[in-house]
């Protein structure tokens, strides 16, 4: 399997798209899938940093702004169309890829429909809910993103979305990290500092500022990242302090935020590396794409935030003076409870599917189906909980095989039941029933049954129009999986559209 990763950096960008995207290509590739870059040489780009860790990278023709100008100068606005010929022909030279996945707030839905051809399925990593998308999945990682999803966003019919911290794409360290870690105890002993891979704003200055207004700082560690332009200065300010610790471009991040007692950061990925490990943070928005889920974490209780360019020196200290033991330590709960850390095999579970295989349900697989439907845990979720009497069972499933308005279907990986799909079909409509077999869940089954029932039923079933499906309010697993399948979500209910 081979996948292209169309992101850029930048000193204006920022490092957070490209470094979200070396997340997934480590995990993609560590599951034999041969991973490559396509990028732009922008003043601040990492193609070296990709590099350096094993990808491949393309380089795409930058704009002239940045090739000839000042070199710090912000570069040209990304043309799609430009770039779509780019990346087409970057395509073509390597016959075309598996998976097609684009990070990049420059480039939506006609930069995907140029390349469609091109690409086995497309992913795109997005934030910004009004963005329309003509792709294959959709993650939108930030706190809040399923409740901003509903009617909002325009993606393609069938667009897996994939919205919430639950998807976060974090370093296995984080997980790792999180499994060892210590109960704070609420007090400010020690501090950590990062605003992001270049920090054009330079919002790390202000924070030093703001820690001089303490006596003593607490011990901090101020992190930047290697495409800082102030990173010299930083550095002889920090040489000044004993207790300020200056660290750039450092790979042992997550073990610094598990050691830190509070943190000052911006938003975005590190927003949930944070949250990962418990680390209560005052967060300084410096983009306006970082407000919606920054909001989000102070509502929740997990953050403080503050708007990046109006953050003075003496507001941050005040933050930082208000804070209580109880108050860090109830954040931290907060913090917990949005993050586990699982966000990237999550995501990988949808990416590389396990192949499903679906039959038609035959008389030999009665008494198999009556001992799975009785299970406790798939009772649990079922409309009608109670245990079903084999007899009972008998007359449902002789005449469920033999109505044609219902379809009844065992979905089959390796060549074992792992699951049933019943749909109900009524004119150009069918409603659709699902539960996995015990012992079967938490493996990407259940959004791999649903994509494999749209297309069992696209060609079987080509007058059905529409698939709807009713979940329980307490059932969050399979509200997850009809998501990650496409499924869009309405008042109390999920739907997708068929062969349209």
């Amino acid at each position: 399997m081979r996948a292209l990763i169309r992101t850029d950096a930048s000193l204006h960008i920022g490092s957070g798209h490209v470094m979200r995207c070396l997340c997934l290509a480590r995990a993609l590739a560590a599951h034999a899938v041969e991973v490559q870059f396509a990028c732009r040489e922008l003043p601040g780009h990492m193609i070296g940093a990709i590099r350096a860790r094993g990808f491949r990278v393309h380089r795409l023709e930058s704009p002239r702004a940045a090739r000839d100008g000042d070199s710090t100068a912000e570069p040209a606005p990304v043309d799609q169309a430009q770039d779509a010929a780019a990346t087409r022909t970057l395509l073509e030279a390597l016959g075309g890829v598996d998976l097609l996945v684009v990070d990049h707030y420059a480039l939506d839905l006609d930069w995907e429909r140029a390349l469609r051809a091109l690409a086995g399925r497309i992913a795109a990593i997005d934030d910004l809910p009004e963005r329309a998308h003509d792709a294959d999945i959709l993650l939108d990682q930030n706190l809040g993103a399923e409740e901003r999803d509903g009617g909002i966003r325009r993606l393609a019919p069938g667009c897996a979305r994939l919205l919430g911290p639950r998807y976060a794409l974090l370093r296995p360290e984080f997980a790792a990290a999180r499994a060892v870690l210590r109960r704070r105890d609420g007090h400010l002993r020690r501090l950590f500092v990062f605003l992001g891979g270049t920090d054009p704003g330079g919002y790390t200055l202000k924070v030093l500022d703001a820690l001089t207004l303490r006596n003593p700082p607490p011990l901090t560690d101020v992190v930047v990242g290697a495409g800082n332009p102030q990173a010299d200065i930083i550095a002889t300010r920090c040489r000044g302090d004993a207790r300020l610790r200056f660290c750039q471009d450092v790979d042992d991040v997550a073990e610094r935020m598990v050691a830190a007692d509070f943190a000052v950061g911006a938003g975005g990925t590190a927003t949930w590396e944070r949250a990962c490990v418990g680390l209560p943070s005052l967060i300084l928005t410096v983009a306006g794409n970082q407000r919606a889920g920054a909001g989000a974490m102070a509502a929740a209780g997990a953050a403080i935030v503050m708007a990046g360019e109006s953050a003075s020196a003496d507001a941050i200290a005040a933050q930082l003076d208000a804070l209580t033991p109880q108050r860090l330590q109830a954040m931290s709960a907060r913090c917990l409870e949005q993050v586990d850390g699982r966000g990237t095999e999550r995501v990988l579970r949808i990416l590389l599917p396990p192949p499903i295989v679906l039959r038609r349900a035959a008389p030999a697989d009665r008494d198999a189906m009556l001992a799975w439907r009785n299970d406790p845990g798939v009772r649990r979720y079922s409309h009608d909980g109670d245990p079903i009497p084999a007899a009972a069972h008998a007359r449902w499933f002789a005449a469920a095989l033999a109505d044609p308005a219902r379809l009844l279907l065992v979905a089959e990986h390796a060549d074992r039941p792992v699951g049933v799909l019943r749909y109900d079909c009524d004119g150009q409509a069918a409603h659709v029933s699902i539960y996995l077999v015990p012992g079967c869940s938490g493996r990407g089954y259940g959004p791999a049954m649903l994509r494999a029932g749209s297309r069992w039923l696209s060609s079987h079933r080509p007058d059905l129009r529409r698939i709807t499906a009713q979940v329980l309010a307490n059932n969050d697993v399979s509200r997850q999986a009809f998501a990650a399948a496409g499924y869009t979500r309405g008042a109390g209910s999920y739907e997708q559209v068929l062969n349209p």
